[in-house]
C-alpha cells in the first residue's frame, strides 16, 4: 500500500475513533462532559433528517459533514467545544446517512446540489433564517453551493477539505479504496457500527461511482460556477498533507471565491478539525466572532 493510501486510512481510523456510537445513539439527548447534546428530527423535503443542536448563543452556526458522514462522527469536537453560549450550534445528517434514515441514501447526478437545498431547508423548518456554515470535505462543497444559492441566510462560510472540480488523478485515487474488502476489518469497521455491513457496503462503493459521475458526465465540474455567487466572507483553512485533496483545489477556491481568505495549516491533512480540535475550533471562533464585531 502507499504512503499516500495509509494516510487515506489513517484518517479514516482517526475520524471513527473520536466517536462514541452507540451511547449517542441509545437516547434523544446525550451529555459530552458537561454538555447536553440534543438529538432531534425535523420533516421537511419529503425526509424526516436527524439534527444534533448544541449551545443557546445568538449565532447559529451550521455544521455540514462530509462523505457519509453524521453529527457523531464528524462534528463531535465542534458539537463539545465551540462556545455555547456565543453559538447555537446544530449539523444534520444528510438523507440517508447517520440517523436521517429512512429513506436510504440514493445519488442523483447534483446529490451534492440535493444535500445544499436540504440543509437550507432544515434550517427554514427550524425557523433559522441567518446562519455562518463550517463544511468539511463533502459538506465544505454543500455550503459552497448553498451559501451561492441562498446569499441572503449564509452569514459566514468556513470550508477545508474541498473541492470545485474533479481531476483524472483525483479519481484514480477514489477508485482506489472503492472496494471495501480490501480493507483491514481495523479500517472497515467503525463504518459499519454505523451502518451496518450490508448498508455500508453499497454506499461506499456508490458514493465513489455518484463521485465519479461529476468526471464523467460533467467534465469534472462540482461546483465551479457557484464560486463567483458565493457573497459572505469565506475562509479555507488549507491542510497542506491532506492526501485527499491537492493543492491546486483549495488555490482554485482562494482565486475564484469573492471576499475569501486561506489559512495554511502545515501539518494539516483532511481532519485536521479532528486531530487539532481545540486550535481548529479556536480559529473558527475568531472568523465567525467577526461577524459579532462588524454588527457592534
Amino acid at each position: 500500500m502507499s504512503h499516500r493510501l495509509r494516510n487515506v486510512f489513517d484518517i479514516v481510523r482517526y475520524k471513527f475513533r473520536s466517536s462514541s456510537v452507540p451511547n449517542f445513539y441509545s437516547t434523544s439527548s446525550s451529555r459530552t462532559s458537561d454538555r447536553v447534546l440534543k438529538s432531534e428530527k425535523i420533516h421537511t423535503n419529503g425526509v424526516d433528517f436527524h439534527y444534533t443542536q448544541a449551545g443557546d448563543g445568538a449565532h447559529c452556526v451550521l455544521l455540514l459533514p462530509g462523505a457519509l458522514g453524521s453529527a457523531l462522527t464528524d462534528f463531535m469536537p465542534q458539537l463539545k467545544g465551540l462556545d455555547e453560549k456565543k453559538y447555537n450550534i446544530i449539523c444534520f445528517d444528510p438523507r440517508g446517512y447517520g440517523r436521517s434514515r429512512p429513506p436510504d441514501r440514493d445519488w442523483p447526478l447534483l446529490y451534492l446540489q440535493r444535500d445544499a437545498y436540504d440543509a437550507a431547508a432544515v434550517m427554514k423548518a427550524l425557523d433559522i433564517h441567518r446562519y455562518s456554515v463550517l463544511g468539511w470535505s463533502d459538506g465544505g462543497i454543500t455550503g459552497m453551493i448553498l451559501a451561492a444559492a441562498f446569499p441572503g441566510n449564509v452569514q459566514r462560510l468556513l470550508i477545508w477539505g474541498s473541492n470545485a472540480y474533479i481531476t483524472e488523478d483525483d479519481m484514480k485515487l477514489f477508485k482506489s479504496i472503492d472496494n471495501v474488502d480490501k480493507w483491514s476489518p481495523r479500517m472497515r469497521e467503525p463504518f459499519v457500527e454505523v451502518y451496518g455491513q450490508s448498508y455500508f457496503r453499497l454506499q461506499w462503493k456508490a458514493w465513489v461511482n455518484a463521485y465519479g459521475s461529476y468526471f464523467t458526465q460533467r467534465n469534472g465540474d462540482i461546483c465551479v460556477g457557484s464560486l463567483p455567487n458565493i457573497k459572505c466572507s469565506t475562509l479555507i483553512v488549507n491542510g497542506i498533507k491532506d492526501p485527499l485533496v491537492p493543492q491546486e483545489h483549495p488555490l482554485f477556491l482562494h482565486k475564484h471565491i469573492p471576499s475569501c481568505r486561506m489559512v495554511n495549516w502545515p501539518e494539516g491533512k483532511h481532519n485536521l478539525h479532528l486531530r487539532y480540535s481545540e486550535e481548529f475550533n479556536t480559529l473558527a471562533e475568531e472568523f465567525l466572532d467577526e461577524e459579532l464585531t462588524l454588527q457592534q
